[in-house]
């Protein structure tokens, strides 16, 4: 069973997936990946967003929706990875173009990277496409660091970022980085 998470930012209501948003996440996905030029991939790269049962629930990870007025607008989970000790990897994380540059990007990491560390994770992985210039910013900016080992095709960078427990994750919405945009 998954772990409930409810939080809102402004208008937004960020959410755990339930089995209803199955469809129009996978949708989400696929149309930002299309604004980019990218290549959604349910039977590969992109099944996550089809069974998070079985890659999030199943592995100890969480799978999170972002709704405006009933209507997905972003999405975003994480599940455990062997790349590191204690390690999860953050995936899925996207937003469609109408709710970026408000600090919701900002806002929807920070709390992720929370509910990460309240669960005892370390370090936390992932991968992004240089293209995606507004994550890799927002990656950046969140203290995350380059690395190496690109496991998915459209990818060609890695970031990890390494929490320190006794420094709790905070928002902070004065932070200057690039207007928020999909984040692999």
């Amino acid at each position: 069973m998954p772990i409930a998470h409810h939080s809102t930012f402004g208008p937004y209501q960020i959410r755990s997936w339930q089995p209803g948003d199955r469809e129009p996440a996978l949708a989400l996905i696929a149309q930002v990946l299309r604004e980019y030029s990218l290549t959604c991939e349910p039977a590969d790269s992109d099944r996550d967003a089809r069974d998070v049962e079985a890659c999030y629930w199943e592995t100890g990870g969480e799978f999170w929706v972002v709704e405006a007025d009933g209507v997905l607008v972003g999405t975003a989970g994480y599940r455990p990875t062997p790349r590191g000790s204690s390690a999860v990897e953050l995936r899925k994380m996207y937003l469609l173009p109408q709710v970026r540059g408000q600090g919701l990007g900002r806002y929807l990491l920070s709390t992720m990277e929370s509910a990460i560390q309240q669960r005892g994770f370390a370090e936390i992985w992932l991968e992004t496409a240089s293209v995606l210039k507004e994550a890799v910013g927002l990656y950046e900016a969140s203290g995350y660091e380059p690395a190496s080992g690109v496991e998915t095709a459209r990818c060609d960078r890695v970031y990890r970022k390494t929490l320190n427990p006794s420094q709790p994750v905070s928002f902070s919405p004065t932070k200057p980085v690039a207007s928020e945009a999909p984040e692999q």
